[in-house]
Parts: structure tokens; C-alpha cells; sequence
């Protein structure tokens, strides 16, 4: 991924799930490292599936917020344990 700008503020759109739409409303954070951790630390996996970030009037899916989040650009302390896809059992 190209050199992000974490420190852009940014918009966090929660998923369109109505079962679930009172859970979680629209956000404006002052930048995007704090949407970031928000989503990834904060939100149920269902929830970060349909949410997206925007930036500068880039968007931003789950996949992308992961990525950001996982990267070791990411200028944030992170969790211990963050909503981490389930690995598999062999």
C-alpha cells in the first residue's frame, strides 16, 4: 500500500445491518490512525464487515482497515488481543 496519511481526520460509516444499526452510529474522529483502531479495536467483526472509512473522499473496506491497522506504518499502540480472523485448526 502507498504511503498513508494517518493523521488525515476521517469519517467512520458503520454497516447498513438494521438487526444491528442502533449498536453503532456515524463517527468523525480527527485522524484516521484513531478511525483505524476504533474500527478494528472497538467494533463486533459483523459490524467492521459492512463499515468503511473515509479519507479525503477515499473509502476504506474492512479488508483495507485491517491492512492499515496491521501494518508497521501504523503509528498507534495496539491491543493485546484485537478481533483477529479465527485461524483454522489442523
Amino acid at each position: 500500500m502507498k504511503k498513508f496519511d494517518f493523521n488525515a481526520p476521517a469519517e467512520l460509516f458503520p454497516s447498513r445491518n438494521r438487526k444491528i444499526a442502533n449498536k453503532v452510529r456515524y463517527r468523525r474522529f480527527d485522524t484516521a490512525a484513531d478511525a483505524i483502531r476504533y474500527a478494528v479495536e472497538e467494533l463486533p467483526e459483523p459490524l467492521l464487515l459492512g463499515a468503511y472509512i473515509e479519507i479525503n473522499e477515499s473509502r476504506l473496506g474492512h479488508k483495507d482497515i485491517r491492512a492499515l491497522y496491521d501494518s508497521e506504518s501504523y503509528p498507534l499502540p495496539k491491543a493485546a488481543v484485537v478481533n483477529a480472523p479465527e485461524e483454522s485448526a489442523a
